[in-house]
């Protein structure tokens, strides 16, 4: 392990992030874990302006589980990244389903507005198992000031 237990410190950029997985501790049963992110940022690629976003990631895990510190530090990593936010959206969750396998992922990018438009961007990985309980990403839309 990189990170668990140990002193690490936020990545410069995302090329230097290193997610960390362990074994899942239920592998015969299906739940599902849920990480939220309130302040996640990233940079726009072409003003260079900070971008702000909530996201919620809910996974099935198969074998493997997210090492939090490391998925914590990876998130991080993108406030110096210039992307989109549909880029960062499904790159955050085709990174994790790279790195775990899991039997599903979600993603929500629930992007707060710059030009007066909020992007919310979803992606997942497939269909759910059946029986799965999915709980409301609990993310409200934006309403501005109404």
């Amino acid at each position: 392990m990189t990170h668990l237990g140990g002193d690490s410190t936020l990545p410069a950029s995302l090329d230097q992030a290193i997610m960390e997985r362990v074994p899942s501790p239920h592998k015969d049963t299906d739940y599902l874990v849920r990480f939220a992110a309130p302040e996640f940022t990233s940079i726009c690629p072409v003003t260079g302006q900070p971008d702000f976003a909530h996201l919620v990631i809910d996974y099935v895990p198969q074998d493997w589980i997210v090492e939090s510190k490391s998925l914590k530090l990876y998130l991080g990593s993108f406030r110096n990244h210039g992307a989109f936010h549909e880029d960062c959206t499904v790159r955050v969750g085709r990174d994790i389903v790279a790195l775990l396998q899991p039997k599903w992922l979600r993603i929500g990018g629930y992007w707060y507005p710059r030009g007066g438009i909020p992007i919310d961007v979803f992606w997942q990985s497939g269909e759910p198992p059946n029986g799965l309980w999915l709980p409301d990403q609990g993310v409200a839309p934006y309403r501005g000031r109404g």
